[in-house]
């Protein structure tokens, strides 16, 4: 039995109409909610496979077979620039992480128009096809990614006359009572992402579900993706590195040696830094000088991580510590420590604040007999799992990947 777990139920038809589910007699829609905090009346009823893929964000589709899922699709029409290729990267990381296909559906470039200036294409971040083959290449599980249609191909330089100025130059499917809001079934990219879909099913019909994942990466429709994706890096990367691109041209590589001597004014008679971040010479800063907040800043992490840091599956396989950093970092060669300025208002109190307000989802300082009937099943999977689902996601995202979090009045960080 498959089983099609979507945000959207235009798009689960859209996916299932368009691939060999289609040929499936037994096909079952379910809604997703993504998580405890924005869901918490629903979210316990996911099952817990599901919700294994869900702890750090929600994809907008998830599609299993006798209950273990086999892939996922990510779909957005955002413009592309900076970071904002990068904001749905942990929802594909947590896939992936969890040996499931993940599908990413993001416009190769977007029309912006703004009053009084010339419409321009807002175009996509190469550096996302190589932040997706970390991916790969440290899980082999596919993560692939597919141009949402679009007119930039052939309005690339006159944009105003780009027949689809008024959806931002995007493609939208002909058939909007069925498939509102998804991409046009009929561009090559929709089609060839189908065929790969359609070799996942195929893989997994022949081979069972775990040994059919094994077999993907050597799939030749599969192969053929990796290799445009790494075409597209190269072609639209203007002889640029990795390193000239956000988020990473955001990111200062220095000796962990001057992150232990920050630290260490936390330090006393009672307390010394751990050996984690001893343990690993080098130290990677992702320096957001901004107001704390969410997106785009959690996915960019994620990104940074196995951009620069990540050499196997778990935060312990890192070469380099990664820290997230609100306020502007200033190095101190002299004395090799960090001296951290706020420039934008930043503080730590910010990031207690936002996961006290997620605390009022709690319900284990409940008594029995203060739970409704209905809160029960979610009691219990909260006891099980914590505050894992309940706090909101840029402080799970933060949390999940950041060795260290750095205020100008104060600092999180990981003793192991």
């Amino acid at each position: 039995m498959y089983r099609v777990w979507y945000s959207t139920e235009s798009f689960a038809d859209f996916i299932i109409n368009h691939t060999l589910l289609s040929q499936q007699n037994n096909v079952i829609k379910n809604k997703m909610y993504e998580s405890d905090a924005n869901n918490p009346t629903r979210f316990h009823t996911m099952p817990d496979h599901i919700r294994k893929i869900l702890y750090l964000d929600a994809p907008d589709l998830i599609v299993e077979k006798d209950n273990e899922p086999i892939f996922s699709i990510e779909v957005t029409t955002e413009a592309g620039t900076g970071h904002n290729a990068f904001q749905r990267f942990a929802r594909i990381a947590a896939a992936v992480e969890n040996s499931v296909p993940a599908f990413y559906i993001y416009p190769e470039g977007a029309i912006i128009t703004r009053r009084n200036t010339p419409p321009r294409w807002d175009v996509i971040n190469p550096a996302i096809f190589q932040a997706l083959e970390s991916v790969m290449s440290i899980y082999d599980i596919p993560a692939l990614l597919y141009y949402f249609p679009s007119d930039i191909s052939n309005y690339l330089n006159n944009p105003q006359e780009a027949p689809h100025l008024g959806q931002k130059g995007l493609k939208f499917d002909a058939d909007i009572i069925n498939y509102s809001g998804c991409p046009d079934s009929s561009d090559n990219n929709m089609v060839q992402m189908f065929a790969a879909i359609d070799e996942v099913i195929l893989s997994t019909e022949t081979y069972g579900v775990l040994a059919g994942r094994e077999r993907l990466l050597r799939n030749i429709t599969i192969r053929d993706q990796r290799n445009r994706m790494q075409e597209q890096f190269f072609a639209k990367a203007n002889g640029r590195t990795i390193n000239d691109m956000s988020p990473i041209s955001a990111v200062q590589v220095i000796p962990s040696e001057y992150l232990i001597n920050y630290l260490s004014r936390y330090e006393d008679a009672r307390y010394s830094i751990g050996e984690l971040l001893r343990s690993r010479e080098n130290t990677a800063i992702y320096q957001v000088n901004a107001h704390f907040r969410g997106d785009p800043y959690p996915g960019a992490l994620a990104a940074i991580d196995y951009l620069k840091c990540r050499e196997g599956k778990t935060f312990e396989d890192r070469r380099n510590n990664l820290i997230l950093v609100f306020g502007k970092v200033e190095v101190d060669t002299e004395n090799q420590t960090l001296n951290i300025i706020n420039e934008n208002n930043s503080s730590i109190n910010d990031f207690f604040n936002d996961v006290k307000n997620s605390e009022r989802h709690n319900l284990l300082t409940r008594d029995y007999n203060e739970l409704e009937n209905k809160d029960i099943p979610r009691y219990l999977m909260q006891v099980r799992y914590g505050s894992t689902y309940s706090k909101v996601k840029h402080i799970r995202v933060f949390s999940y990947f950041a060795d260290a979090i750095l205020f100008p009045d104060g600092s999180l960080w990981r003793d192991a």
